[in-house]
């Protein structure tokens, strides 16, 4: 073989093995950036069960919803508001400012907002009377799923961190001891957390929590 016929197909070589490390389905491209939360849309609970729970609100699917929430958060409305109504593998029910169920804020009552998202453990939803159009101030956080809510109540938000401070609300109709909202709060306020005592450790959620019904 030739000198010439070698660096011939030298440069043939090279030639391919450039193409392929410049060919767009090889190249090497930056990974996204992680979207940063939206902190205007994050609800923060601090709860006397000793720790702070995060809330990823959903504007899109219940932009009313969301916007009440917000506003009675601002106003000061749920901070100190005890969980009148904890029922064990269910849900855990605040908002009403008198502790009985039958309270709510001066605010007239909300359209329903019915939407696709479904009542997992965690998810964060509005408690209304047998009438759609009822909801005001109260809502429930789900301990597990319950897949019969779905459509019949306004899904607004779920549980991001903290849950384990969710699962030590003490249980009741009404609580002996009830727990409550030391502080509400919306994330882009950047408000501190209050002074907790021990709190308890998060449990992992199992398949039997995400399959029940």
């Amino acid at each position: 073989m030739s000198v010439r016929s070698l660096v011939s197909k030298l440069l043939l070589l090279l030639s391919g093995i450039l193409a392929f490390a410049v060919s767009p389905a090889f190249a090497q491209t930056a990974a996204p950036a992680p979207a940063a939360p939206d902190l205007e849309n994050v609800l923060v609970l601090d709860l006397s069960t000793g720790g702070r729970v995060t809330i990823q609100m959903f504007p899109t699917d219940a932009p009313a919803h969301v916007e009440r929430i917000k506003t009675l958060t601002r106003q000061g409305f749920y901070n100190g508001v005890v969980f009148h109504r904890v029922i064990d593998g269910f849900m855990a029910q605040t908002g009403d400012p008198t502790g009985t169920g039958q309270g709510g804020s001066e605010l007239p009552d909300l359209k329903a907002e019915f939407n696709r998202i479904p009542h997992l453990r965690g998810t964060v939803s509005m408690a209304r009377t047998n009438e759609p159009d009822t909801a005001n101030s109260q809502f429930f956080i789900c301990f597990q799923p319950r897949f019969n809510l779905d459509n019949k109540y306004t899904v607004f938000g779920r549980v991001t961190s903290g849950m384990q401070f969710v699962d030590a609300i003490e249980r009741g109709e009404p609580p002996l001891n009830p727990a409550k909202v030391l502080q509400a709060s919306i994330a882009a306020d950047n408000v501190p957390p209050p002074a907790f005592t021990s709190a308890p450790a998060e449990a992992p959620i199992t398949v039997d929590q995400l399959n029940a019904g």
